[in-house]
């Protein structure tokens, strides 16, 4: 039981940020734009890569440079690409209807599509979960699947929390000009993010 309450303390501490993923899936709670599915994606993908990060994957990728490197770059790219996004929506404007009603923008594929790969393609995302979370988990011995157990456990709450938690932030971000604001944030933050994987050595 202590090991499945320190893997949540650690897997919070990871996941609680702000990145791509995490802002993608606040954006789609502001929009009420498939939630569920966005959430449930980004909580099995984690599910698997904590598992695999227990299992002893991380140990496996820390050993080969040359996958780490190429992680590295094309995470850079993806990032920058969403961030350029963020900026075009920023300097355009956009009028964002929110409600359980309102009509969306995006469609489910689109929308498994976006997260899958700011998920899968996020080098963080294997350092964080497979690497740090399995080193720590190996340090518990035979409760390594316990700690296991709490990162996931943590990872689930959190994303849920932030998808069906983000639409009590709707009546702050009814104008357009609130938006431009975010996506403005979001523009910076993914800058910032992929400036740290280029100049990662």
């Amino acid at each position: 039981m202590l090991s499945a309450l320190a893997g949540m303390a650690f897997g919070l501490s990871l996941i609680v940020a702000v990145g791509a993923q995490n802002i993608f899936v606040l954006r789609q709670g502001l929009r009420r734009e498939h939630v569920g599915l966005v959430a449930g994606i980004c909580a099995v993908s984690d599910l698997v890569l904590i598992s695999a990060g227990v299992g002893g994957l991380g140990t496996m990728i820390q050993s080969a440079p040359l996958v780490v490197e190429i992680a590295r770059w094309a995470g850079a790219v993806v990032v920058l690409v969403y961030g350029g996004m963020a900026g075009y929506r920023a300097v355009k404007g956009q009028r964002v209807v929110m409600g359980r009603h309102s009509m969306t923008n995006r469609t489910v594929g689109a929308a498994v599509a976006t997260t899958l790969t700011l998920t899968w393609l996020n080098p963080h995302v294997y350092l964080d979960t497979v690497v740090l979370v399995g080193g720590l988990a190996a340090t518990h011995g035979d409760d390594r699947w316990w700690f296991g157990l709490g990162a996931c456990l943590a990872s689930t709450a959190w994303f849920v929390a932030l998808g069906y938690g983000a639409r009590y932030l709707a009546p702050l971000l009814e104008k357009p000009g609130a938006w431009r604001v975010l996506d403005s944030v979001v523009a910076l933050t993914m800058v910032v993010v992929a400036a740290s994987l280029i100049l990662t050595a």
